[in-house]
């Protein structure tokens, strides 16, 4: 059973900087790539970002790209999110997935098989 631990997120200025990491106890050996969405109050929750976990290919949403920067560490099971230039409708709860089996859907949440708990991000204005 893979466990998925957030960690990095807080308060920060209008304009500031982030880093999300996102630990996996364990790759399985179906697991393909990761991904960050983003939850906000009363909404769906929000494609951020995906990284193969072979290649390194990553995708971004457009309305990140420039800002935020997926990436990931092979040797520690971790994938990181440095988000700059947070503007306060950045903020939200920020999840890991991990997902398996095929490159399909990797922008939408239900092509993820698992799921951390969500890490809280808040830009001040």
């Amino acid at each position: 059973h893979v466990q998925l631990v957030e960690s990095g997120g807080g308060l920060v200025q209008d304009g500031g900087s982030l880093r999300l990491s996102c630990a996996a106890s364990a790759r399985t050996f179906s697991a393909i790539a990761m991904g960050w969405f983003l939850q906000a109050p009363g909404k769906e929750r929000e494609f951020v970002a995906a990284i193969s976990w072979s290649t390194g290919s990553t995708y971004h949403a457009d309305s990140v790209k420039g800002r935020f920067t997926i990436s990931r560490d092979n040797t520690k099971n971790t994938v990181y999110l440095v988000m700059n230039s947070l503007k306060p409708e950045d903020k939200a709860v920020y999840y890991c997935a991990e997902k398996t089996a095929s490159f399909a859907r990797i922008t939408t949440a239900r092509g993820y098989d698992y799921w951390g708990q969500g890490t809280q991000v808040t830009v001040s204005s």
